[in-house]
């Protein structure tokens, strides 16, 4: 269903929900019209997510009313939001890569239009009617990460979604790529659809929404015409505080070599994942890495740590080779290590804070005495973090999935510095997290580096590469392709090598 221009297509009010212990929303009201881009902004732990969890059907509200079209709605299941046109595109793709864009956008809606022509006819309909450029034939496997949203917004457009969220959609796409989905945003509200766009990159919200919903502590601050304000004014609204730059153009790099890596290869399964990978890192120095989602930043990481066994090439951290060295025998010889992923390798979510504090220096102080877990020791040292880094929490004997996306970033940051590392390697280090967070984390970073930390720093985030970093590295199909200089290279530029144009 597609409402006229202009219409009230979502109408939330006094949306409540509380979780054991936790309010996460209280007195919600929000108004979302067709034929717009409604963008909602606030911090980590500010009750976003599970507002959009309540509009998709994931949560249930304990009070308040929703409406759409008009019509009062209980959404009890993702099934049901469908089934009222509200269609949710999730941060990370849920497409299965062996299959084709057909075959993954009618996985689960056979009923509709069948899985044959029919479907491919109705593929390219809506393909070409909102200027999504998919191929219905295609290999996901083969695709780039901007075809993959593109089909992600296929798949919810052919459920017949007139309401379509988005959770944090840039997040991995280069600026070429950020402005192709900005034009398919301005196309689906030009046909009358509602887009609810999620994010934290106050400049993209401004660029590209029509109003501004600002949540702070589970509750409706302002609705703002996009145009009437600017980022200042936004981070404002969101914590208080001006917008954090990540600009640091003071060099701190000296002569002493922390990380050198040599001739790092590794086998794939139809080309190399890593392909003779060279470079180095100083005290003082931050290193930045530059690439599309894919091409070998991960795998350069953990055959770093040790995860994973590089086919040739050596690793030596202050002129030591490490060899065989095991990760937790890396660790201990001066590396700290920020995971992209920190629910799947940086954090216990059902252990309470003091014991991640442990996770990954359990063999070392305060968390030992002799050979048994010092319990009290590192209690003492989880509270010292949580002052330090002002991860907020009532209690460090909470479970570590109770705290927002920025909280657990701030925890582990906050480990990972605590045994004074010579590397830092920090793998998406400010992915999902509120201005104010990454903020706090920019300035751990930059101190750090003042004091002497070499920093190895993967983003997908282009200016805060640009503004940490002393050199950037462009990293495609496994091989460094590009060196740029942070104070004169452009996002632009940085676009261009690592999507290989011009090659």
């Amino acid at each position: 269903m597609t409402a006229t221009h202009g219409e009230v297509v979502v109408r939330l009010r006094d949306i409540g929900k509380t979780f054991p212990g936790v309010v996460a929303n209280h007195d919600v009201n929000m108004d979302v019209m067709s034929g717009t881009v409604h963008a909602i902004v606030g911090e980590n732990g500010s009750g976003k997510s599970t507002l959009m969890k309540i509009l998709y059907g994931v949560q249930k509200p304990n009070s308040g009313s929703i409406e759409i079209h008009g019509k009062q709605v209980s959404l009890s299941s993702p099934a049901d939001a469908i089934a009222n046109g509200v269609g949710m595109v999730f941060q990370q793709f849920m497409l299965a890569d062996n299959l084709t864009v057909l075959e993954n956008v009618v996985l689960g809606a056979e009923k509709l239009h069948g899985i044959g022509s029919d479907a491919k006819k109705e593929i390219l309909r809506i393909s070409e009617s909102y200027g999504l450029n998919v191929d219905p034939d295609a290999v996901v496997e083969e695709l780039g990460v901007g075809a993959r949203q593109r089909i992600e917004i296929l798949k919810v457009l052919y459920r017949g979604a007139s309401i379509i969220i988005l959770d944090e959609p840039t997040s991995v796409l280069v600026p070429q790529e950020v402005d192709e989905l900005f034009g398919n945003l301005r196309e689906l509200r030009s046909e009358g659809l509602a887009v609810i766009f999620i994010s934290h990159k106050l400049d993209e919200v401004l660029s590209v929404a029509d109003e501004v919903t600002v949540i702070r502590r589970g509750a409706t601050i302002k609705t703002v015409d996009a145009k009437s304000v600017n980022a200042h004014q936004l981070a404002e609204l969101m914590v208080g505080t001006e917008l954090p730059s990540p600009s640091t153009r003071t060099s701190t790099v000296t002569d002493d070599v922390v990380l050198q890596v040599v001739q790092m290869s590794l086998a794939g399964p139809s080309r190399p994942l890593l392909d003779d990978i060279n470079f180095t890192i100083h005290k003082g120095e931050i290193l930045g890495i530059a690439g599309v989602e894919g091409n070998g930043q991960t795998e350069l990481v953990e055959a770093i740590m040790g995860m994973r066994p590089a086919a040739t090439g050596r690793v030596e951290v202050a002129g030591k080779d490490l060899g065989d060295a095991s990760t937790r025998e890396r660790r201990e010889s001066g590396i700290g290590y920020i995971p992209e992923d920190r629910h799947r390798h940086g954090l216990l979510l059902d252990a309470p804070l003091w014991e991640n504090r442990v996770l990954g220096h359990q063999t070392r102080e305060p968390n030992i005495s002799g050979p048994f877990i010092d319990r009290a020791g590192a209690r003492k040292d989880t509270q010292r973090i949580v002052d330090e880094y002002d991860v907020r929490t009532p209690s460090i004997d909470v479970l570590a999935r109770t705290l927002s996306g920025g909280n657990q970033q701030k925890l582990i940051i906050g480990r990972e510095m605590s045994d004074h590392p010579a590397l830092l390697i920090a793998g998406h280090p400010t992915r999902g997290v509120d201005v104010g967070a990454q903020g706090a984390i920019w300035d751990h970073i930059k101190q750090a580096r003042r004091d002497g930390l070499a920093v190895l720093l993967i983003s997908a985030d282009l200016d805060e590469l640009i503004g940490l970093s002393d050199s950037i590295e462009v990293i495609l199909r496994g091989r460094l392709v590009g060196k740029f200089d942070p104070t004169s290279v452009t996002p632009q530029q940085l676009g261009s090598a690592m999507t290989g144009a011009g090659e």
